[in-house]
């Protein structure tokens, strides 16, 4: 009598079936990767400009009780002070009581005519933010002569009085 031998199949997967996987995965967790880095940059922009936002505010207000902007020094806001000599660093306050804003926006640039005019610069990362062009047309700073900086840049969003 001749005895057969069934060969054992054995269950897993192909070299090439795990490659294809791995593969697909790769490709996923590429585009995943950079999706994520485009939230990150267009959450820091809306922050950005929420700071712009709120500076704004603490601006008007200073402006409501100095009938005045405070003045500018190279991009940074002369005011802080009871005198009006000093530079704001951290926060925008009037030197004793009252505190305008309590942490100002990081990497912003402000000018001012001393007087009734202020304007308020940072740049974003996102190029295609629609806000970018709205806000140098609502502001227009190239045409204002206390903006020394020279052309404004084409991420740079701004904020200015109404």
């Amino acid at each position: 009598m001749t005895k057969y031998t069934v060969p054992i199949q054995q269950a897993g997967f192909t070299l090439v079936e795990l490659l294809v996987v791995i593969f697909i995965i790769g490709i996923l967790a590429a585009l995943l990767v950079t999706n994520l880095a485009g939230i990150r940059s267009r959450a820091e922009d809306s922050q950005a400009k929420a700071d712009l936002g709120e500076l704004k505010k603490a601006l008007r207000i200073y402006y409501n009780d100095y009938q005045a902007y405070p003045s500018d020094s190279s991009g940074a806001i002369i005011g802080c002070g009871a005198s009006g000599t000093t530079i704001c660093s951290d926060s925008f306050s009037n030197g004793s009581d009252t505190v305008y804003m309590k942490d100002l926006p990081e990497n912003m640039s402000y000018y001012s005519d001393g007087d009734e005019e202020f304007l308020a610069v940072i740049e974003l990362n996102n190029a295609s933010d629609q806000d970018i062009s709205k806000s140098q047309a609502a502001c227009s700073p190239d045409s204002r002569i206390y903006y020394t900086d020279g052309p404004i840049g084409a991420t740079e969003y701004v904020v200015c009085t109404d």
